[in-house]
């Protein structure tokens, strides 16, 4: 047991290579591809959910609610146990979690099993994600921290554009139950890397006892919010049910921020939170996600019923992750390099807001949506690393993963909301035409700029752009 709870360090040839940076950067890619990966097969296999347990839409919309409402209200409880036990350490725990469910949800014998399952999977995907950022930019020189998260980012953007493909061809030959099983030999490859590959924790926060209360009315609050975008997009949900939710959600933010003002170990900083960099950051992290998953639920409504194949549906579709990758791997060598993280954010933000807005004037026109799609993408790969960038360079090392645990909850929140804010217009025009898409791009639109102008306000020397710190 104290073999299980203690980091392992990297072995010394390892550690010495001149490349161990990237190794350590690479294994966490395999995480964040498989995150992605999943996130987008999941959706795939409803009819076969459906048709395999004779359940209605309804319930099987679960196996994807389940998962998003457990990571979101987990994140930032993952980042502080990491913080202080070690960021390595619970990583690696989260995929073993993560890797066990997934091979329980392709063993699950009814429906209830599998959403159970998959609330376990997202407890692992929350120890993942609470450490990715963090681990990415403490294990690279402070100065290389912001093309290191463009090579996570475009790990996330490959597992997101490929998992349409590969669920598909998954689902037609061996069955849905593949789809999760394929995790387990990707997930044992990860252990084993991360255990080589990546560095143990140099500072950790100070212990002291879990804010167990904190968590949950952080866990309210986001379910809260997240139901209430949910139910008020199509759901059928009265509206009292609805204004319950988002009552409940605004009740329990105030309690936290209470809460967390008289706690002795605090599971948010609210110093910290409260920092102007970090606010504009986390609410950047929201938009950015919002405008990246809306169009990959609004595309297939208005181009399937405009007699476009699915194969098609998929090519157009697919620009939009491209852009993302090729910009996130590549938009911190072509940009110039005296940039620092602000002006690459407003680059990236002015660009996702002209791909939407050029998206909104011919929606159903399959070439030219795939190259406005295409500049969404990589105008949303210039600024989600740089804002990420930004984000972690405003906080000290102790409290990375934290903070990325803060940056990957906003990135739920904004996936969830992104699908909501298609959804409602699409339910509010009373269908998938043309005006149903226009006033579901102006609503994606409106965000990008809201990632735009949190870039413009005055914020701290950019010690990246400067090359300032060591290597951590």
């Amino acid at each position: 047991m104290a073999r299980l709870l203690r980091e392992r360090p990297r072995p010394a040839r390892v550690r010495e290579h001149p490349y161990a940076p990237w190794f350590a950067v690479g294994s966490v890619c395999i995480g964040a591809f498989m995150g992605q990966l999943d996130a987008s097969i999941v959706t795939l296999i409803f009819p076969a959910l459906q048709r395999g347990f004779h359940a209605p839409l309804a319930a099987v919309q679960w196996v994807a609610l389940a998962y998003l409402l457990t990571v979101v209200a987990l994140l930032a409880g993952a980042g502080r146990l990491a913080d202080v036990a070690g960021r390595k350490l619970v990583y690696l725990h989260g995929f073993v979690v993560f890797t066990a469910a997934s091979a329980g949800c392709g063993f699950a014998p009814s429906l209830p099993v599998l959403v159970a399952c998959r609330v376990v999977q997202a407890a692992g995907a929350a120890m993942l994600q609470a450490n990715s950022v963090a681990l990415v930019v403490t294990s690279v020189p402070r100065r290389r921290a912001r093309a290191a998260l463009g090579t996570q980012a475009a790990a996330q953007s490959l597992g997101l554009a490929v998992g349409p493909l590969v669920g598909g061809l998954i689902v037609g030959l061996v069955g849905w139950r593949w789809v999760f099983w394929i995790n387990v030999p990707i997930g044992l490859v990860a252990v084993v890397a991360g255990r080589y590959l990546l560095p143990r924790t140099r500072e950790r926060a100070h212990g002291g006892a879990f804010d167990v209360a904190g968590l949950v009315l952080l866990a309210c609050a986001a379910s809260g919010l997240l139901l209430a975008a949910s139910a008020a997009s199509g759901l059928g949900w009265p509206p009292w049910a609805i204004a319950v939710l988002l009552a409940a959600a605004v009740i329990s933010a105030f309690a936290l921020r209470s809460r967390e003002r008289r706690a002795d170990t605090p599971l948010l900083d609210l110093g910290m939170v409260g920092d102007a960099a970090v606010a504009r950051g986390l609410a950047g992290a929201l938009c950015g996600y919002l405008v990246l998953f809306g169009p990959l639920v609004l595309m297939p409504q208005v181009l399937l019923p405009a007699g476009l194949s699915e194969p098609h549906t998929g090519l157009v579709l697919s620009a939009l992750p491209a852009g993302f990758a090729v910009a996130a791997l590549w938009g911190d060598h072509l940009l110039p390099r005296r940039w620092g993280n602000r002006p690459r954010c407003l680059t990236g933000a002015v660009a996702a807001t002209a791909g939407v807005g050029l998206a909104a004037v011919e929606p159903t026109s399959p070439g030219l949506l795939a190259v406005f799609l295409g500049v969404l993408g990589a105008g949303l790969g210039v600024f989600v690393p740089a804002n990420n960038a930004a984000v972690m360079a405003a906080v000290p090392a102790r409290m990375s993963a934290t903070t990325g645990g803060l940056i990957n909850m906003a990135r739920g929140v904004g996936t969830a909301l992104g699908i909501a804010v298609v959804t409602l217009a699409l339910y509010t025009a009373g269908g998938a035409g043309v005006t149903g898409a226009r006033l579901a791009l102006a609503g994606l639109g409106g965000a990008a700029l809201g990632a735009a102008l949190t870039t413009v306000a005055p914020s701290r020397q950019d010690p990246i752009r400067n090359g300032e710190g060591d290597p951590r």
